[in-house]
């Protein structure tokens, strides 16, 4: 009796970057995101179940709240079933290479989504596999927070284009997403970091690729307070990535100027918002309580993780 399944060879769509959308299957995807949320307000109860018999695998080698639970409730809606692999559970590139398990996987499941310190390990992996493969979180990019982020704008604003998004922190993976997918859509981009707490250069090169095709602005700056009085969205995020606690003390120092707060707030416009992908953390990158500040939606960005991965799955896996 044959244990492992026959996949079909074609290649398979994978989703690495945000770039891996273009700016219309970016807004399809917030378009039916805003649908599948808005049912689920009403409380309809829907048939559509695209990923019955169908099996995900979850391979997180980071822990996670939001990410796990509503990739799982997602992939629960869609009528499928997944798998949660810890890296104590399978050992991946110590125990076994990414490369077999990615063919045995392969062979067992419809879709892999991956959480991993590295972002050349999901592109080994999405090299090899037969399924489709997405980026759960790398050291690169975070682009399912990003499609959050964006359908979140869009339900606030109410477009993608024409806005200026203003981000306070890390040049971390969130940035690099957010950056990348505001500029694609069509809005202007600022961030201001510490010197040497920017953009990768690899981010930065596709930056410019992006503005040669459009009459978008980027900045860079290392004074907060220069980016914030035309700003529609300020965001921010943790000053020390999971993986590099032992910068932590470090950055609290290099970080200091760097925090947004009741002060910063009053410097925006009086109908721009607050973002941040959380967790947070209160006296750090935020004041205490700014998460329930009146100009916060924090919480409807976490709660559109969930929604904007349903659609995401729809659109990669179905």
């Amino acid at each position: 009796m044959t244990i492992l399944k026959t996949k079909n060879q074609s290649t398979p769509r994978h989703f690495l970057s945000i770039l891996d959308l273009t700016p219309e299957e970016i807004l399809t995807i917030c378009s039916r995101s805003k649908e599948i949320k808005e049912q689920n307000s009403l409380g309809v109860i829907s048939n559509y179940q695209p990923l019955k018999n169908k099996t995900i695998a979850m391979i997180f080698e980071k822990p996670s709240l939001r990410t796990r639970v509503s990739f799982e409730v997602a992939i629960r809606n869609l009528g499928g079933s997944c798998i949660y692999l810890s890296q104590q559970e399978i050992g991946l590139g110590s125990r076994e290479s990414i490369s077999n398990i990615t063919k045995v996987l392969s062979r067992y499941v419809d879709a892999i989504i991956y959480r991993t310190f590295a972002h050349s390990n999901l592109q080994e992996m999405a090299s090899i596999s037969t399924i489709p493969v997405i980026n759960a979180l790398s050291d690169l990019e975070h682009p399912c927070q990003t499609l959050a982020d964006l359908l979140t704008i869009l339900e606030h604003k109410g477009k993608l284009t024409d806005l200026n998004i203003s981000y306070i922190g890390d040049g971390n993976n969130v940035a690099n997403s957010l950056a990348l997918g505001v500029l694609s859509c069509g809005s202007n981009f600022s961030i201001a970091n510490p010197v040497n707490f920017g953009l990768q250069n690899q981010i930065l090169e596709k930056i410019h690729e992006i503005l040669k095709q459009s009459k978008n602005i980027f900045i860079q700056s290392s004074n907060p307070d220069e980016i914030l009085p035309e700003c529609d969205i300020i965001y921010t995020d943790v000053w020390t990535s999971m993986g590099k606690e032992n910068e932590h003390e470090k950055n609290l120092l290099v970080f200091k100027d760097f925090q947004i707060n009741e002060l910063r707030i009053k410097k925006m416009k009086p109908d721009s918002l607050f973002m941040h992908p959380m967790p947070a953390h209160d006296n750090e990158e935020i004041s205490e309580g700014l998460l329930d500040h009146p100009q916060s939606i924090v919480f409807d960005q976490a709660e559109n993780r969930l929604h904007a991965q349903q659609a995401l799955l729809e659109t990669f896996i179905v």
